[in-house]
């Protein structure tokens, strides 16, 4: 009898185990299908490869936003590539649908690379800003949050910078915890730190910097031009930079396996950049980065738009994309 109720109880618990083992199956089915992105080719006028659209992607941690994604012209999914994440995604690829008609011209840039053998095969992302919540999402949050209190609640309610507090370091988890992941997931990449980079300009050089300080374990290189050091748009106080400046003696990653390439021009916001890119420099080699893992360069004439980064991406993406 003893044994009868022991096979019983055996059966009951393997049922209840099965159980919930369909449940299981059926939530995660559920939840892929109600989160389902499917990717959008883009009739973009481009140089080589394609752009597919992820709409809206959804995130936890910040607003959803569109991401772009290029892919080479020899794309295969026999292959590995490298990841080069990228802020302010709508302005990459195609000056016709831009709100300046300006454009960095990545597939160009990223096609020619290729073509001359200059730098691996390369997948590019770009996400997109969220618009107004821009200066929230790319704004160093470490930094900001040493600076004054005062100063702090001025820059919130009072400059109209920010639609709501520094969202960065969530920023920072969403490409992290939640792009990367699906990119690595649905594409052929190499999703190790040593294959995997981020870059942009102006404050998108701010957040590609604090990206590479934050998550050296994932990032092994950021290519950040214009740099916005003050953070604001005018140079009439010196805080935001000594912010950035204590950050980085601070935080910087390991010279022998990371990148990092800064630039500045001499016109329009560019023209605030170099005296604090000289301070930043001295950091650098403080920290031991020499000219295999750090480059600065000034680019005279150059101001701060599009079209001014579109003729000089080569040299950067060359630098922190070539082995």
């Amino acid at each position: 009898m003893d044994k009868v109720l022991l096979f019983t109880k055996m059966i009951w618990i393997d049922m209840k185990a099965l159980n919930k083992y369909y449940f299981l199956c059926f939530f995660l089915l559920m939840s892929a299908c109600q989160t389902k992105i499917v990717p959008k080719p883009m009739d973009f006028k481009l140089a080589g490869g394609q752009v597919l659209r992820l709409a809206d992607f959804p995130s936890e941690h910040v607003t959803p936003r569109h991401i772009d994604i290029w892919l080479p012209a020899d794309y295969d999914e026999q292959r590995a590539y490298q990841v080069l994440y990228m802020h302010d995604g709508q302005m990459l690829y195609d000056s016709t649908t831009t709100w300046n008609r300006q454009e960095w011209g990545v597939d160009e840039v990223m096609t020619s690379l290729r073509s001359e053998e200059k730098v691996p095969p390369t997948i590019v992302v770009g996400i997109w800003n969220a618009n107004k919540e821009r200066h929230a999402d790319y704004f160093p949050q470490k930094p900001f949050e040493s600076l004054s209190s005062d100063y702090q609640k001025w820059l919130l309610e009072e400059s109209t910078l920010f639609v709501h507090d520094v969202s960065s370091d969530a920023y920072l988890r969403f490409i992290v915890e939640e792009l990367k992941p699906y990119i690595d997931t649905h594409y052929a990449t190499l999703p190790d730190q040593a294959h995997t980079f981020i870059a942009g300009s102006s404050m998108g050089g701010l957040i590609s910097m604090y990206a590479l300080c934050e998550y050296p374990e994932v990032f092994s290189a950021a290519a950040c031009l214009s740099t916005h050091w003050i953070g604001v748009f005018d140079d009439s106080r010196a805080d935001i930079p000594q912010s950035f400046l204590a950050y980085l003696k601070d935080h910087l990653p390991d010279p022998a396996s990371h990148k990092l390439y800064f630039d500045f021009g001499t016109e329009a916001l560019d023209a605030y950049y170099e005296k604090y890119q000289l301070q930043v420099d001295q950091v650098m080699r403080d920290k031991g980065y020499t000219s295999d893992s750090w480059q600065t360069m000034k680019i005279e004439g150059a101001a701060h738009a599009e079209a001014d980064w579109k003729q000089r991406l080569h040299i950067p993406l060359q630098f922190i994309l070539s082995d």
